[in-house]
């Protein structure tokens, strides 16, 4: 043992092995124990070219057009986000964020001024003129003028009417298109179409701020869709689509993807009241939060009958107090602005959530009183007088001709469930 152990002196341990057993009593590891690093599949694959890799899964985009040119759109009016809570003649002091359209990039050849879509190149108003509408407006209009005249054909008979209201009745169809505080909306008028891709009329309930004006909100709904409104009662409208309506030749409607930012308007309520001092205007403030309530305001209920509850107050009481308690701020606030224009009468105050109106100096009771006495139907007429003296007839016979429809029909069947405004609480 000792020769032999002579005959193999030990060996320093190598920098790969730092433990010297393997040296000392002579193991060498086979060669499938430590095979070569050449040998290996990493190294031998390394030279091959590796597959790609497969892109992520990337969802469809409405934004991606993929090369497609914009849609064209021959309706002729502008579009706007709502067509009844907007009007052409407010002006906005500003806007909230740049003219990103809200149909998308690309999808649509008419350009976003920030307010709406125009129809008509909106270079050639000329502010200085009598008639800042450019004569493509009035060519617009005359051409959908007898469009919808052509489309509506011959006017409905009563026992016609009657069994299109009787089909449209909540116990007939639950089809129902609801117009709640944004009004009519652009997008909405796509969803009329559809509804008449399989019935002659659809129905539409109406409720929240758009019913303080139900007058405009049925004049939109005829002008926008093309249809007649034949039945009425209350916020629910039967709306026909006319006798020569073809599905297959529906209009294109390009569908926003996204409500657009409200521009900035002026102020509603100034630091004082036009006539008014500033001691004077605290002293209203003050007095106005101390009348009595002369009525409440249900969270989207049917303000149809506030105007003239406003303007019989004002007869007696110079000052009005509305409670909008639960109300959204925007909504008391556009109610506000529909009772200015429409009574009309002077903004006081929107302070701890109450609509606070003044008649104003110059508020002539007689007028007020006589307009409230001459029944509907005379009011209807003289309004169609003036109208077709202008040219527009066919909007004459169906702006109020579902009032008139309605006696065809049983007020019985259209119980809806309908929210009121309530009566002033004992508090």
């Amino acid at each position: 043992m000792l020769l032999l152990r002579r005959a193999h002196p030990p060996r320093r341990p190598s920098a790969r092995h730092l433990s010297g057993l393997l040296d000392r009593y002579g193991f060498v590891p086979p060669a499938s124990l430590t095979p070569a690093r050449e040998n290996t599949p990493r190294a031998a694959d390394s030279g091959k070219k590796r597959r790609p890799r497969k892109p992520p899964y990337r969802p469809p985009s409405s934004l991606d057009r993929g090369g497609r040119p914009a849609a064209p759109s021959d309706l002729p009016f502008d579009f706007r986000f709502s067509y009844t809570e907007s009007s052409p003649g407010d002006r906005p002091i500003g806007l909230r964020e740049p003219k990103y359209s809200p149909f998308g990039p690309g999808r649509l050849d008419r350009p976003w001024t920030g307010l709406c879509a125009p129809a008509v190149d909106t270079t050639l108003r000329d502010i200085h003129a009598e008639d800042p509408a450019p004569a493509a407006e009035r060519d617009l209009e005359d051409a959908r003028r007898r469009h919808r005249e052509r489309v509506l054909g011959e006017p409905l008979t009563p026992a016609e009417c009657a069994s299109l209201v009787s089909k449209c009745q909540k116990s007939r169809t639950k089809k129902q298109i609801n117009l709640g505080r944004d009004g009519l909306t652009h997008n909405m008028l796509n969803d009329i179409h559809n509804h008449w891709k399989t019935g002659e009329a659809v129905r539409v309930k109406c409720l929240g701020v758009p019913t303080v004006d139900m007058q405009n909100v049925c004049h939109q709904l005829e002008d926008k869709t093309g249809g007649l409104i034949i039945h009425r009662h209350g916020g629910q409208l039967i709306l026909y689509r006319g006798r020569h309506y073809n599905p297959k030749k529906r209009p294109v409607i390009p569908l926003m993807l996204w409500k657009p930012a409200e521009p900035v308007y002026p102020r509603l309520i100034k630091t004082t009241i036009e006539g008014l001092t500033v001691e004077e205007t605290k002293e209203m403030r003050k007095k106005g939060l101390r009348v009595p309530v002369l009525t409440k305001l249900a969270k989207n209920g049917y303000y149809a009958s506030l105007v003239p509850m406003v303007r019989d107050a004002f007869l007696t009481d110079e000052l009005v107090r509305i409670d909008c308690k639960g109300l959204p701020k925007s909504d008391y606030r556009k109610i506000g602005v529909k009772l200015r224009d429409i009574v009309p009468c002077i903004i006081v105050s929107f302070d701890k959530e109450q609509i606070i109106v003044w008649r104003g100096k110059d508020y002539n009771g007689t007028i007020q009183d006589h307009a409230q006495k001459i029944p509907v139907p005379v009011l209807e007429k003289e309004s169609a007088g003036v109208e077709s003296e202008n040219g527009d007839q066919e909007q004459t016979s169906s702006d109020w001709s579902s009032d008139e429809c309605s006696q065809f029909s049983n007020s019985d069947e259209v119980s809806d469930d309908q929210s009121v405004i309530s009566e002033v609480d004992s508090d």
